[in-house]
């Protein structure tokens, strides 16, 4: 019970990290409506790398991890945000634009990770 305690101590200190820097990369890169959300991509990607990143040089440090990744990564990367702009751009009548941001949101996210992961690898 104590370890699970500071598990999500970690995570909610992490958290209170992460989504502030996601509210300031947001703030930081204009979109324009109805155009590609290059915010929350760029924000989602460099999440990804450095998932990536700290998945292979962390190993199995539980709470480093859980502050980290689960924490700050998890609350600088954001899904929500990510269909929430699909959506607005889907019923804006932007289908392909909307189609597009996710097929390029997961493709470049999942090559984000498998480069952090390559490139963690590389320097250890």
């Amino acid at each position: 019970m104590q370890r699970e305690r500071r598990v999500v101590a970690a995570i909610t200190a992490g958290g209170a990290i992460g989504a502030p820097a996601r509210a300031l990369v947001a703030d930081a890169i204009h979109v324009a409506p109805a155009s590609f959300p290059w915010a929350t991509f760029i924000t989602n990607v460099s999440g990804c790398l450095a998932i990536g990143v700290l998945a292979v040089a962390l190993g199995q440090r539980v709470l480093v991890r859980a502050f980290l990744v689960t924490g700050i990564l998890g609350a600088f990367t954001t899904f929500s945000t990510f269909t929430v702009e699909t959506d607005l751009l889907a019923r804006a009548g932007h289908v392909p634009l909307a189609l597009g941001y996710v097929v390029a949101s997961i493709a470049v996210g999942l090559v984000a990770v498998v480069a952090g992961m390559r490139a963690a690898r590389m320097l250890a």
